[in-house]
């Protein structure tokens, strides 16, 4: 067996639930790794584990105080970390929610159509120079985002889209979200993404990536001041996409590959 060879090596016995063990660590840790990185919760985490690293020093070095002072406060370092990095926990959970194991409970993708539809609105837009910030809704719901915002349960069309984002509409401040297809409502209120990189970036961008920092939302941003077009996507945005490149991405983001049968919900 494998598993008694390199127990073997090791000198100790091994079994199959100490592998498992050992694969489960490691993928936590790779994905707690993954969500921190570039973030200014890396910086926290370094100190953290010198904290930890100076606890057992101390204890080591019969520095009596040192080690009561630190280890009392562990118990209230934990809650601060929890209120702190809630966004960041919060994103951490919804990775975990979108292993490839959990992809059977996702949502209808959105059709062709839809896409074209957003694409050609994207388009029109960034030739005025309108703003425009379009949300369309993957795995992870944004009814919370929905419920911020004017309901209208429409189906997706350029036009809609267009006369939403017009300077005189009483809409075309905020977001618009498509979820299953429809446009679920417009005005709504995206989180700021509070990224040292995205200082320069408008208040449209950075809702942009504030969103899908939090979810597998996709996010479409159309610039009042340039007229180019970006589209955010876990945390990270491409910028100054033509028609053909952004219907490419969507088409790729917002539906999943088929390889011969029907995506979730579909017939």
């Amino acid at each position: 067996m494998v598993f008694d060879a390199i127990g073997g090596v090791l000198g100790i016995r091994v079994g199959w639930r100490d592998v498992l063990d050992i694969a489960v660590v490691t993928f936590l840790f790779y994905e707690l790794l993954t969500l921190i990185r570039h973030t200014r919760a890396a910086q926290v985490v370094f100190g953290g584990v010198l904290l930890v690293g100076l606890y057992y020093a101390s204890e080591l070095a019969m520095l009596r105080t040192v080690h009561w002072i630190i280890g009392d406060m562990f118990g209230y370092i934990v809650f601060a970390a929890i209120v702190l990095f809630q966004a960041d926990i919060r994103r951490g959970l919804s990775r975990l929610g979108r292993a490839p194991a959990f992809r059977y409970l996702t949502r209808r993708a959105t059709t062709d159509e839809a896409v074209e539809e957003v694409v050609t609105a994207a388009g029109l837009l960034a030739s005025r120079k309108v703003g425009a910030l379009i949300a369309i809704e993957r795995a992870i719901g944004l009814r919370n985002y929905v419920d911020s915002g004017i309901p209208l349960d429409s189906r997706v069309t350029y036009d809609l889209l267009v006369s939403i984002f017009q300077t005189e509409s009483p809409l075309h401040d905020g977001a618009v979200v498509i979820q299953d297809e429809r446009i679920a409502a417009a005005a709504c209120f995206l989180p700021l993404t509070v990224s040292p990189q995205s200082t320069e970036l408008g208040t449209r961008h950075r809702a942009a990536i504030g969103l899908t920092e939090e979810s597998d939302a996709v996010a479409l941003v159309v610039s009042e001041e340039t007229g180019a077009v970006s589209l955010a996507v876990d945390g990270q945005i491409e910028r100054d996409l033509d028609a053909g490149r952004l219907t490419a991405r969507l088409e790729a983001l917002v539906r999943p590959a088929r390889r011969g049968r029907p995506a979730a919900g579909e017939f």
